[in-house]
């Protein structure tokens, strides 16, 4: 049986979700952003347990199918702009209509209606944070990050990393005390 868990973003997410089904004695297979196999039947009581356990944690159990879509738009996105070494070579509308098995029309207008920002904007707010990320690192150099991030040209990052953020990205590398957005935030 699937679960769908809402903010469940990062491996430490995955942590947290792994430990609460271990304290409720459920057995489970494959846990990824987003989602858990758990074997075998849950009951009511245990999908109860779960749920509020997750809630101290600032997860949360999914049931409707729209929010279950919308949350793997959402999971998607942060596992192609922070987890893969380099973004697909494809437009974004493709490769998520792809991964989700759903027209991107029908994705982009669920998920517009639901977070109130497009994908295309939701995907340069992760790439900002991931540029922010890589910055922070100090060893990509900037030309770098824009290939690796697919971006036409350094200047094309540059100017997107200034209109997000209102700072040159040379200059976001010189406040290395500005913290960085959680992905639970973006």
């Amino acid at each position: 049986m699937k679960l769908h868990i809402k903010y469940m973003v990062s491996i430490r997410c995955k942590m947290i979700v792994k430990s609460e089904l271990d304290k409720l004695g459920l057995i489970f297979g494959v846990v990824d952003l987003g989602e858990v196999e758990v074997k075998g039947p849950l009951t009511d009581a245990q999908r109860d347990q779960l749920k509020t356990a997750l809630r101290k944690s600032g997860l949360e159990l999914m049931d409707d199918k729209k929010a279950k879509l919308i949350e793997k738009i959402k999971n998607v996105i942060v596992e192609m702009v922070h987890y893969a070494e380099e973004l697909p070579n494809v437009k974004n509308s493709v490769f998520l209509s792809e991964k989700l098995g759903h027209d991107y029309t029908y994705l982009a207008n669920l998920f517009s209606e639901a977070a109130g920002i497009t994908i295309e904007h939701y995907i340069i707010l992760h790439k900002i944070e991931r540029v922010k990320e890589l910055l922070l690192y100090d060893e990509l150099s900037l030309t770098e990050i824009s290939y690796r991030l697919n971006y036409s040209s350094v200047a094309h990052l540059s100017n997107q990393f200034k209109k997000i953020t209102g700072l040159t990205p040379s200059f976001f590398k010189q406040l290395k005390h500005k913290r960085r957005t959680p992905l639970e935030n973006v």
